[in-house]
């Protein structure tokens, strides 16, 4: 299991000069076959409605691909975006990798 899960860490501001590298990410990972992408946000300091707007369309595409999306450690402001656009109702978010790898490897 462990090599079908695929953690991408983001660092800085997720928005649209950002968002580009981070779908051709996403096109990666499908590719190489992973069932289960952890989007990491403990260096992302802020994010904005297009990188909303890339983790949506990522979170799809994944689905589409038969493949899960989830998000750990964001911060108050990723976190307030979320709860405002109901998205942390989407998304399965986790206080940080290792709360991830315990679900992850308790289901095994």
């Amino acid at each position: 299991m462990r090599e079908q899960v695929k953690v991408i860490k983001l660092s800085g501001n997720l928005n649209a000069t950002t968002s580009q590298e981070f779908r051709h990410n996403i096109t990666q990972v499908i590719e190489n076959g992973a069932k289960v992408v952890l989007v990491d946000f403990q260096d992302v300091t802020f994010m904005d409605s297009s990188g909303l707007g890339a983790l949506v369309l990522a979170f799809k595409t994944l689905r589409a691909a038969d493949s899960k999306l989830v998000v750990c450690s964001i911060n108050e402001q990723v976190r307030i975006l979320f709860e405002l656009t109901n998205m942390d109702k989407v998304f399965e978010i986790f206080p940080n990798q290792e709360a991830f790898n315990q679900v992850l490897f308790s289901k095994n």
